[in-house]
């Protein structure tokens, strides 16, 4: 096989196009894709609008998608997985021409972690991107044993790794959410519960008098959540942009996910220990990769998005 599918976007819908296959050179290995998450970056990197606050530069096509699930079927030099090992790897370079979305893709083995036993690709796949940036969000918040932490956007994909992870370290955690949501929220660890639409600010003072020590802000509600933090506090922002002047001497900062294969096998040993939720929402095939972004942007999920090639 010297040709594969794989998606492709920057300027608008994600397009399905044949590619050579990829060949893993000196410290990457190729995976031969099972599965792909699909999550809202893919979307800005479709659209590509990230140029726009300059994050990538303006590109005709980037390769689509930064999660895979599948099994090693190449190994270049200097690394130590095996061909037929199953594992779950992070694509983190924005500007490649093929990423995760593909039949196969060649990633760096220090951004890939054996995959969770007992789990199906599908599941597996939900895990590198938003399980690392909830993990490294959480350590630049400064999250640990008895601080208190406001996670808005709570239900969502990164937000119920952040409430999971942020329990485990021992923090207190405050969640915002649709009321609807309150159950799930809580049971994945939430100590207090906020609807979306209430006056944040307010609301978090009165269960956390004085304000929490930080606030992870998944949901991109700013200047509202900033506020409900107290003085010298922590704000992290997970978009580029969105982030709020540091009043009150709040140290403010955005968070990207980056690789890190320490992390995501420490991710893999909770998830097979039953202490990290895997939620997936529907899969779809690569040639309805278009009706899978229509289907994110449109919001309401309480799970991932797949592609199965």
């Amino acid at each position: 096989m010297t040709n594969m599918r794989a998606l492709i976007g920057g300027s608008g819908a994600p397009q399905l196009v044949e590619v050579p296959v990829p060949t893993a050179g000196p410290g990457q290995v190729r995976i031969k894709v099972a599965a792909a998450g699909v999550n809202l970056f893919d979307l800005a990197v479709a659209a590509g609008t990230l140029a726009d606050h300059g994050v990538a530069r303006k590109l005709d096509s980037y390769g689509l998608g930064f999660d895979a699930a599948g099994t090693v079927d190449q190994v270049g030099d200097g690394v130590a997985f095996r061909v037929g090992e199953e594992v779950i790897g992070l694509v983190a370079r924005l500007e490649l021409s093929v990423k995760a979305q593909a039949e196969y893709v060649v990633v760096d083995a220090s951004a890939v972690a054996r995959a969770p036993r007992g789990f199906t690709a599908v599941e597996a796949a939900t895990i590198p991107l938003n399980t690392l940036t909830a993990w490294q969000a959480l350590d630049r918040a400064g999250a640990g044993p008895g601080r208190t932490l406001l996670v808005t956007g709570a239900a969502g994909a990164v937000g119920g790794y952040l409430v999971e992870l942020a329990t485990l370290r021992g923090a207190r955690v405050a969640a915002v959410a649709s009321a609807g949501d309150e159950e799930l929220v809580r049971g994945l660890g939430a100590e207090w519960f906020v609807p979306r639409g209430d006056n944040v600010a307010s609301s978090v003072r009165a269960l956390v008098p004085g304000g929490v020590d930080a606030v992870v802000d998944a949901a991109v509600l700013g200047l509202a959540a900033l506020d409900a933090v107290r003085d010298g506090g922590a704000f992290v922002a997970l978009s580029a942009g969105v982030a709020p002047v540091g009043l009150r001497g709040i140290d403010v900062a955005t968070v990207f996910f980056r690789a890190d294969a320490a992390q995501l096998a420490e991710v893999v040993r909770l998830v097979e220990g039953g202490l990290l939720t895997l939620r997936v929402a529907e899969t779809y095939p690569l040639d309805k990769a278009a009706e899978a972004h229509a289907r994110l942007a449109a919001g309401g999920l309480r799970g991932r998005l797949v592609l199965i090639p």
